[in-house]
């Protein structure tokens, strides 16, 4: 398998599981076992997924501005799957919980996965090596779960930014998956 099919395949399937188990978290009123597991498989190939991105695009050179976006991201994702390992090892039952026990240091990181995303973005964008829609749908999902963060609503709505950012992301590694390859120079 290719690196292009694999970057694909990862950015369809992991913010695909992960939706679904937000859906679950959602539908549950809160965490459980099976769902923060479901969560962590998702979660595994997500600190990769922009670096893959990155990766598989030549033309034009995708700039220094979105590597380190890419690595900013990657580094937040890092860290929140060792969050669903605590909240499994910890019997966390809310998103809310969760969050309160880590305090400080989860916001650090989610600020580093907001601006991570957007500097990948706004040099996407610039250098139009991804399809629009897909570019806008996960910036609009990041900016969404900053907006929410900075709101007195429950955590539980954390879901509708993290559902755009994902489908965004699935949009992406369509493109990838069935976009015809760059040349090689």
């Amino acid at each position: 398998m290719n690196l292009r099919v694999l970057v694909g395949l990862s950015a369809v399937i992991a913010p695909f599981l992960h939706s679904l188990s937000d859906l679950i978290e959602w539908y549950q009123g809160g965490f459980s076992s099976g769902q923060l597991w479901l969560n962590y498989i998702a979660f595994l190939p997500m600190p990769w997924l922009l670096l893959g991105v990155y990766a598989v695009h030549k033309d034009p050179e995708p700039g220094l501005f979105a590597l380190i976006g890419a690595l900013l991201y990657g580094a937040a994702f890092t860290y929140f799957s060792h969050t669903t390992l605590l909240a499994l090892e910890q019997h966390k039952v809310t998103y809310e919980a969760l969050w309160a026990g880590l305090g400080v240091t989860y916001t650090v990181h989610g600020v580093l996965m907001v601006c991570g995303g957007l500097m990948f973005t706004v040099s996407a964008l610039g250098a139009g090596w991804l399809p629009r829609l897909a570019l806008l749908l996960f910036v609009s999902g990041l900016l969404l779960n900053l907006l929410l963060a900075l709101l007195p609503v429950p955590d539980i709505f954390q879901i509708a930014g993290s559902a755009l950012r994902n489908i965004g992301l699935i949009a992406m590694g369509y493109a990838i998956l069935f976009s015809e390859p760059e040349a090689k120079t």
